[in-house]
């Protein structure tokens, strides 16, 4: 089934096709069928707010389809994103086990299928299902590394032009693919969500972004990001 934001909407998570190679959604079918009771599929457009830090949490929500950027704020409005979220993840489980605020705002960067659960029915679903809590466990682990992975990303380089360095790389590494002319990635963020995933400010990330491709580093054009000079890249990203 298609949404009105061109996704393809999979009801039943015992039908989803990609669930062997995600870590919440990889379950036994019996498990799945349970949370297929108590799951509410939803499809929300570019930039649509799941929920913002410090509410009160209603539940989680499993990102099936599309990303989320997880951002929070200081006093004088100045935003870090602390993680962009992939298909396959669940967002607000911090909170929704705690009972706590959220700490983070959640906002969707594509259109999104989002599968929500109830903080209550989440619950008793995981008292129930063993393998559910081991999968929840593993995903606190990640959420750990990850958090971890953006203290080192805007602790440890000394330089603008490192943490922008640092960030390619792991983007291009992560999201990219060996081509003959080097390492090509789709680059959907904005300048300035860049800049509040390194700490930097638009202009700073604009102004890199032309160093590094007068020095024959990476390309760009249009969305496409082209790294073709990687240990140029590394080399800056361990500065």
């Amino acid at each position: 089934m298609s949404s009105p934001y061109g996704l393809q909407i999979v009801e039943p998570c015992t039908h989803c096709g990609e669930r062997g190679g995600r870590l919440f959604c990889n379950l036994a079918d019996d498990t799945l069928r349970g949370l297929d009771r108590i799951k509410f599929a939803t499809s929300y457009p570019r930039g649509a707010l799941l929920f913002v830090e410090g509410q009160l949490p209603r539940g989680v929500y499993i990102l099936c389809g599309g990303r989320v950027k997880l951002s929070t704020s200081s006093s004088d409005a100045k935003v870090i994103i602390t993680q962009i979220a992939e298909h396959g993840e669940l967002l607000g489980l911090s909170a929704a086990l705690s009972g706590e605020p959220h700490e983070v705002t959640a906002e969707t960067l594509d259109p999104c299928q989002v599968n929500f659960i109830r903080r209550g029915d989440f619950l008793r679903f995981l008292s129930a299902n063993g393998d559910a809590c081991l999968k929840v466990a593993q995903q606190l682990s990640d959420n750990y590394r990850n958090a971890f992975d953006q203290v080192r990303l805007l602790g440890l380089s000394n330089s603008a032009a490192g943490k922008f360095a640092r960030f390619l790389v792991e983007y291009s590494t992560r999201a990219g693919r060996q081509t003959e002319r080097g390492r090509s990635s789709k680059l959907t963020l904005t300048h300035e969500e860049i800049g509040q995933l390194i700490g930097a400010a638009r202009e700073t990330v604009t102004r890199l972004f032309s160093e590094f491709k007068s020095e024959r580093i990476i390309q760009v054009k249009g969305a496409t990001l082209l790294v073709n000079n990687e240990p140029a890249l590394a080399a800056l990203a361990t500065a």
